[in-house]
């Protein structure tokens, strides 16, 4: 399953250099933080609650996918959306 996970596909490659498949990147609760610009005691607070993008536990560690992350972002964004319609 991990060699799924790091798939290297044509596609993600640039000049010929294979990149790893980002979207089963494993994220930690800081690396989530800092790149999707959360406070890492909210994270932390949303899991507690059921919030908040998918996580697990991998040994003593919180991890996420980035796409999970991704997915949550979006959906947060389809719910919350305000404006920006042509529709009258």
């Amino acid at each position: 399953m991990l060699e799924q996970e790091n798939a290297v596909t044509p596609a993600d490659s640039a000049d010929g250099v294979a990149r790893i498949n980002r979207r089963d990147d494993l994220l930690s609760t800081v690396e989530v933080a800092e790149e999707y610009r959360f406070n890492v005691g909210t994270l932390r607070y949303w899991r507690h609650r059921g919030y908040g993008p998918a996580s697990f536990a991998r040994g003593r560690k919180v991890v996420y996918r980035r796409c999970e992350v991704e997915a949550w972002i979006a959906e947060q964004e389809q719910l919350t959306r305000r404006g920006g319609t042509t529709d009258a």
